[in-house]
């Protein structure tokens, strides 16, 4: 009797422990992949550009995920995949690369000329897509998943989130980017896809250069 006794002494103590521990362990995002499953519920129309919800984002119109601690998966939203339109080369910081939030590292091209994008975090690259660097029209076709541009490790989780997007001012932000990019050119105003109101994917493929790099200057603050 009393050895069944400290068995199930010793079996409570061990499940009181697997709880008080689970409670403790980090909660990592889920992977882009799946995260994807459950766009639908989490993803949102804002002034013509989907904004999925499991992403945090940076004034400059790239986004992060928490692929696990300290690591950063990096993309460009379709704000800037639609302002880029067709380019033919996209260029990302190398593998082991120390990269600041806010400082220019990845560079999109149509033929010699190019716009620049800033990096959401600070860090270290691990790893650039290279499926995006064989297809750049990737970025275009599918930014929030095929089209990510590279993971960041990042040892300051906490110090960069401040210059991140809270979710309440996402709204706000995209209405003002949207109506500064057609301010600029306001013949992109009817360049829209035919599901109705959205921005057509070749929207600026008729800019002229000058134009296509002053607006990529100003709205994605490069």
């Amino acid at each position: 009797m009393t050895v069944l006794l400290v068995v199930v002494t010793f079996v409570v103590f061990i499940a009181i422990d697997m709880v008080l521990n689970r409670k403790k362990a980090p909660l990592l995002a889920p992977s882009l992949e799946s995260a994807g499953q459950t766009a639908g519920m989490l993803e949102e129309i804002l002034s013509g550009f989907r904004v999925p919800a499991f992403l945090r984002y940076h004034p400059g119109h790239t986004w992060l995920m928490r692929e696990r601690k300290n690591v950063e998966r990096v993309g460009a939203d379709e704000f800037a995949a639609i302002l880029a339109g067709p380019v033919d080369r996209i260029e990302l910081p190398k593998p082991g690369h120390w990269i600041r939030q806010g400082q220019k590292a990845i560079s999109l091209f149509r033929g010699e000329e190019k716009i620049e994008m800033v990096s959401p975090v600070e860090g270290e690259v691990v790893e650039v897509n290279a499926e995006i660097a064989a297809h750049p029209e990737l970025l275009r076709e599918d930014p929030y998943g095929k089209g990510w541009l590279m993971t960041v490790f990042s040892p300051d989780e906490e110090g960069p989130a401040r210059n991140l997007l809270p979710a309440n001012l996402l709204g706000s932000w995209m209405k003002e980017a949207s109506e500064a990019f057609y301010r600029l050119q306001p013949q992109l105003a009817g360049a829209t896809a035919a599901d109705g109101g959205r921005p057509s994917k070749d929207a600026t493929a008729a800019m002229p250069p000058e134009a296509w790099k002053r607006a990529a200057h100003e709205l994605l603050l490069s």
